[in-house]
C-alpha cells in the first residue's frame, strides 16, 4: 500500500434489534384455536335459554304448541306484553320496586361500609366479638316467625321500610368489604389525620375513593337482591298497591295460568307460556341494563374483597 492509496474502509455491522417478541409455536396456536371454540360454544349454551325466553315471549300459541325450542319466532307478536302492561298495574309495581331497590341499596351500602371500616380496625374493643355474631347469622338465623313478629312489633307491616330494613346489612356482603378495607394501608390514613382530617373525614375523602370497586361490587349484591324480592313482600304487605314487580308478575303467571287469582288485572288472557317469557323479561331486563356499567368493577371488586386481607 502507497500513500497515495486511499484508506480502506472498514464496515461495522450492527446488531439487528428485535421488538423482544416471539411468534407463537404451533402448539400454542392451536390451544388458543380450541379454547376459544370451546369457550364460544359454553357462551352459546349459556344463551340460548335466555334466546328461547325472548324468542317465545314474541311467539304465536300456534307456534308455541309446536314447536318445543323457539329462538326467532316466524310470527312476532306482542300480545303478552300487552296483557302484562294493560291497566297501569305493573308500572305501579315497577315505581315500588325502584324504590325499594334504589333507597334499600343506599341504605345497605351506608350501614355496612361504616360497620366494616369500624370492625376493620384492630384497635376497635370488642372486635373479634362482634365479627362473630355478625359471621354467626350467615349459618343460623331468627328463622320466620320470630322475624315476623319484630317486623310486627316494630309497626313496619304494609310499609315499604319493612322490605328494606329487615336486610339491611348482609353477613357475606359485610365480610367482603371490611376485608377490602383491611388491606388499606394505615399510612394513607396517618397522613390523613397529620393534615387535619376527622375520622369521618378520612373514611369520605380517603377510604371511600379507593374503594369504588369494592362498593360498586356490593352494590350490584344489594340491588339484585332488592329488585327480586319476593318472600318478604308476601309476608310482609297486604296492600296489593304497594307490591313490587315480582309478586304483581307472580300474581299474572297464575291468572294467565287459569288457577284462582285476581282476573281483574286484565280482561284478555293470552297463552300462559308466552305470559310467562314475558314476565320473565320484564323482571330481568332492567338488571340487564345496569350491569353492564358496572362489570369493570364487578370482578376487580369481588376479588379483592375475597382475597386481600
Amino acid at each position: 500500500m502507497t500513500a497515495t492509496d486511499p484508506a480502506p474502509t472498514v464496515r461495522l455491522h450492527r446488531p439487528v434489534r428485535t421488538s423482544g417478541f416471539r411468534r407463537p409455536s404451533a402448539s400454542l396456536r392451536i390451544f388458543r384455536v380450541v379454547n376459544g371454540v370451546v369457550l364460544t360454544g359454553f357462551a352459546l349454551l349459556c344463551l340460548l335459554p335466555f334466546l328461547n325466553v325472548l324468542g317465545s315471549s314474541f311467539a304465536t300459541p300456534g307456534e308455541l304448541a309446536t314447536k318445543p325450542f323457539v329462538v326467532v319466532p316466524e310470527t312476532f307478536t306482542l300480545d303478552a306484553y300487552r296483557y302484562i302492561l294493560s291497566g297501569g298495574t305493573i308500572f305501579r309495581a315497577l315505581g315500588v320496586s325502584v324504590f325499594v331497590t334504589v333507597v334499600g341499596t343506599f341504605v345497605s351500602l351506608l350501614l355496612t361500609s361504616f360497620m366494616a371500616y369500624a370492625l376493620s380496625k384492630r384497635y376497635l374493643r370488642g372486635r373479634r366479638v362482634i365479627n362473630f355474631l355478625v359471621v354467626f347469622t350467615m349459618l343460623f338465623s331468627g328463622g320466620m316467625i320470630p322475624t315476623f313478629v319484630v317486623v310486627q312489633n316494630l309497626g313496619l307491616i304494609d310499609s315499604l321500610w319493612s322490605l328494606i330494613l329487615p336486610v339491611a346489612i348482609n353477613a357475606f356482603n359485610f365480610v367482603i368489604m371490611r376485608s377490602f378495607f383491611q388491606a388499606i394501608p394505615d399510612s394513607l390514613e396517618e397522613a390523613a389525620r397529620i393534615d387535619g382530617c376527622s375520622d369521618l373525614g378520612v373514611f369520605l375523602r380517603i377510604v371511600l375513593p379507593l374503594s369504588l370497586a369494592s362498593i360498586a361490587t356490593i352494590g350490584l349484591f344489594y340491588a339484585v337482591a332488592y329488585w327480586n324480592t319476593y318472600q318478604h313482600a308476601i309476608l310482609y304487605i297486604n296492600d296489593s298497591s304497594k307490591w313490587p314487580i315480582q309478586v304483581l308478575l307472580r300474581q299474572v303467571v297464575i291468572v294467565a295460568s287459569g288457577v284462582n287469582g285476581d282476573a281483574s288485572v286484565v280482561d284478555v288472557v293470552p297463552p300462559a307460556q308466552s305470559v310467562k317469557m314475558a314476565v320473565i323479561v320484564v323482571a330481568t331486563l332492567p338488571m340487564l341494563i345496569v350491569y353492564p356499567f358496572i362489570q369493570r368493577f364487578f370482578v376487580k371488586g369481588a376479588l379483592i374483597g375475597s382475597v386481600k386481607g
